[in-house]
């Protein structure tokens, strides 16, 4: 995607913003790590008003409404209260509503995920596709989400669809090709672009995180362990030195497993779980490279965010990682063909161990790369999509 340069008249009207989003967390995944980056850089320019259920962010200009929440099981009655609520104290006296969740009300709705919609019933047919409508006639839960996302995609109002990578437009046209005119694309940003961090500043970032000072240290960032892709890193590890260990940040929720397994394998004292960070650039700091095996992504903003600091990065390929369009293997990134692959995955960490000029290469181009994706410029084309919806709903 070619981002351009936006320059905002002085004059333009400040508008009241209502934001929604559930977690508005710091720790949270990168969603809402690209929700706070909007709102942070537009705070100033407009009146942005943030509805979540769980908030721990605080921003001069941003008021917080906190919406109750009364249920966390089962998962689609709470979205659909959060809707229901939110739709109620945002039907009026705001200017534009943008929703970073499953609603069916906001002028502009931003999507993360692929749609459900793709994922039940596209490559399905005949018989195939029947059986996954009784699938979905059966069960409330689908019903719900399925419902939910048609009204969001649903074009009777004007409205915009903001896209979060490049490769979700042909995936979210097969689902619903009708909202085509509707369609832009803002990928995540940076705030900076640090560059790499010296010896003195990695040793200190170690300390920090109770990591070794010494040995190949390699981050993997991500809440969904399974889907980021941890099991194949786990396993590519038994073939890298003994020197070398892994820094999980995110959730912990399903870090359990993942120790059973790093202890069957005779790693237990090569990975180390540390939470989720509320900065994590901590973890980039302190770090040799960023492994991202992921199994499913649109984007994937952890990966522009090692970019910025200055890592050598291992990514999967386009089909599983959206910002893998962007990325000319062996240019920016290792790209993986299969993230399943735990010897193609450590054949490519052993290179970055060992070859430095590659190291410098991928550094310099990263750099480079990530220069082009400031959160300053994406944020004004988040804007000007706010006046022209409030324009038309004038």
């Amino acid at each position: 995607m070619k981002i351009g340069t936006h320059r905002m008249d002085s004059a333009v009207k400040r508008l009241r913003i209502a934001v929604l989003n559930r977690h508005f967390l710091s720790t949270g995944g990168g969603a809402e790590r690209y929700s706070m980056a909007l709102v942070e850089q537009l705070a100033a320019q407009h009146e942005i008003h943030v509805f979540a259920q769980q908030v721990d962010h605080s921003w001069p200009g941003v008021t917080y409404h906190r919406v109750p929440k009364f249920l966390s099981r089962p998962r689609w009655l709470n979205q659909l209260w959060y809707a229901t609520a939110t739709w109620w104290q945002t039907r009026s006296g705001f200017d534009v509503v943008h929703s970073h969740e499953n609603t069916w009300h906001g002028q502009v709705q931003t999507m993360h995920v692929l749609p459900i919609k793709y994922n039940l019933f596209v490559e399905r047919q005949g018989w195939g596709y029947a059986w996954r409508w009784v699938q979905v006639l059966l069960s409330v839960r689908l019903l719900v989400y399925l419902a939910l996302e048609y009204s969001r995609f649903s074009l009777k109002r004007p409205r915009t669809i903001v896209l979060a990578s490049q490769t979700l437009v042909a995936q979210t046209l097969t689902a619903y090709p009708a909202c085509k005119t509707a369609i832009q694309v803002i990928t995540p940003g940076v705030d900076r672009v640090k560059g790499a961090s010296t010896v003195a500043e990695k040793l200190s970032a170690r300390k920090v995180l109770g990591l070794p000072e010494s040995g190949y240290c390699i981050v993997f960032v991500g809440n969904d362990y399974r889907k980021k892709g941890l099991e194949t890193l786990i396993q590519a590890l038994k073939f890298l030195p003994s020197s070398s260990y892994v820094a999980v940040v995110g959730h912990i929720a399903q870090a359990p497993l993942f120790k059973a397994q790093a202890a069957a394998a005779g790693l237990e004292n090569q990975v180390y779980f540390l939470g989720p960070l509320p900065d994590v650039s901590l973890a980039y700091t302190c770090s040799d490279c960023l492994a991202h095996p992921t199994h499913e992504d649109t984007f994937a903003m952890v990966v522009l965010e090692a970019l910025s600091h200055g890592l050598p990065v291992v990514v999967s390929s386009v089909r599983y990682c959206g910002i893998a369009a962007l990325l000319q293997h062996e240019r920016e990134a290792l790209v993986l063909d299969d993230p399943r692959n735990a010897q193609a995955l450590a054949q490519a960490l052993l290179r970055l161990m060992n070859d430095h000029a590659l190291v410098l290469r991928l550094q310099s181009a990263g750099l480079a790369f990530a220069n082009r994706y400031p959160w300053s410029v994406l944020a004004q084309q988040q804007a000007l999509i706010y006046q022209t919806m409030a324009a038309k709903r004038v």
